[in-house]
């Protein structure tokens, strides 16, 4: 199963926050996990990943936290998993080396090849920008599962 981790589901709901929020588009790691129930130990350390990367700028002060670098239409989903997780792999064909024991039978490699390309291709589409304008169904935002489904992905 082809599945986000919690760290890079974190990262994206922080965005959508801060793309949405209030105080220009500032807010704190603990006014967020609070927002969403989420572990303050574990967003804060997302937070300055996404800060590392240059995804979101550190606002010193009292009313600082954290705002993003760039404006929401220019920051893909694509970006946020790559920063948090590292490159996304859906079989170790796609990895560096692209070798394992079946390669020089298998007869699947072409179809889940263009299978991971257009799950590449569909996350470096959708922006914080299109994911805060949708009405999120718990888990999915929906037009990411209309990508989807329009690519017989699943």
């Amino acid at each position: 199963m082809l599945k986000l981790t919690k760290k890079a589901d974190y990262g994206l709901i922080a965005l959508k926050h801060l793309a949405v929020s209030g105080r220009a588009g500032t807010a704190s790691a603990k006014e967020i996990a609070d927002a969403y129930g989420m572990p303050l130990p574990l967003l804060a350390k997302i937070l300055q990943k996404l800060t590392k990367t240059g995804l979101l700028v550190s606002v010193p002060g009292s009313s600082g936290g954290y705002k993003l670098a760039k404006r929401p239409e220019k920051i893909s989903a694509l970006e946020v998993i790559h920063a948090i997780d590292g490159p996304i792999i859906l079989t170790t064909c796609f990895t560096a080396h692209g070798r394992c024991d079946q390669s020089d039978k298998c007869t699947v490699r072409e179809p889940l090849r263009k299978v991971h390309e257009a799950i590449i291709d569909l996350l470096s589409k959708i922006t914080i920008s299109e994911m805060a304008g949708e009405s999120c169904v718990p888990g999915t935002p929906p037009i990411a599962m209309e990508r989807l489904e329009s690519l017989h992905v699943l």
